[in-house]
């Protein structure tokens, strides 16, 4: 199988690159030219704005993926960004996510200045520890094989909410739960038209959580929660480096 990823940014005035979208999957050999030109389409067309920089890169895999579990999917109601916090805490304060870990995420998600990759937020303390603030953690080297993505497809459709944003969302937050050293995630995208966001974890599922922001807004991000004792480079290894399949029930 081969992993493909893509990357697209734009300068600002003040020198820094904007990111402005990025995708990636793993996929046989026959996928390999429809999704290219799928993936330069969509990043070509974003909201966010056009890019000035695309970086595409296809690797073929160097080890065999291992087989992860797909999370089970729900959606809460949820009528506004406030009352989103506040349901957002309440869930992680249920699988043992303190609160000023939940409060140093959402300070993150937040920001305007939306950062490319993943924090990284101690479960306990709250403290962020990625090493690099501003690129942050990429999981990468997921997907499905086509059989698995086909079903999955017909299962969101009859939930009515099969769309690539969560069909990609739901495979990257399965991965990132299969990591022992995660306890929770919660994401909120920072695309300016897309207010759904979710929490996740390997013993509440994936949460969707309508209008965790006001359309329009360009802040978002993913914050992962860690054990306090986790070995780092471990879990970064995975995340980033570990190729995984996603498997429905």
């Amino acid at each position: 199988m081969w992993n493909v990823r893509i990357r697209a940014s734009r300068k600002t005035g003040a020198g820094r690159n904007l990111h402005i979208s990025g995708a990636e999957g793993l996929y046989n050999s026959t996928e390999l030219a429809g999704t290219v030109t799928a993936c330069i389409n969509r990043v070509l067309e974003h909201p966010r704005g056009a890019p000035d920089t695309i970086i595409l890169t296809i690797e073929a895999l160097a080890q065999k993926p291992a087989d992860v579990p797909l999370l089970c999917v729900r959606t809460l109601r949820c009528a506004s960004p406030d009352r989103a916090q506040n349901i957002i805490s309440e869930i992680l304060e249920s699988t043992g996510i303190a609160q000023r870990a939940a409060a140093a995420a959402l300070k993150v998600l937040t920001s305007l200045r939306v950062m490319r990759g993943a924090s990284l937020i101690t479960a306990k303390t709250g403290r962020r520890i990625e090493p690099d603030k501003e690129r942050g953690i990429r999981v990468s080297r997921l997907g499905m094989e086509k059989a698995e993505r086909e079903k999955l497809e017909l299962r969101l459709s009859s939930m009515r909410i099969n769309t690539e944003t969560v069909r990609e969302a739901l495979i990257l937050a399965s991965k990132t739960a299969s990591c022992p050293d995660i306890l929770a995630e919660v994401c909120i995208s920072d695309d300016p038209d897309y207010t759904t966001g979710y929490v996740s974890g390997r013993e509440i599922g994936y949460v969707r959580i309508p209008n965790m922001k006001k359309r329009g807004d360009m802040h978002g991000g993913r914050a992962f929660f860690i054990r306090e004792n986790a070995k780092l480079d471990q879990v970064i290894n995975y995340l980033e480096k570990k190729p995984v399949l996603v498997r429905g029930k």
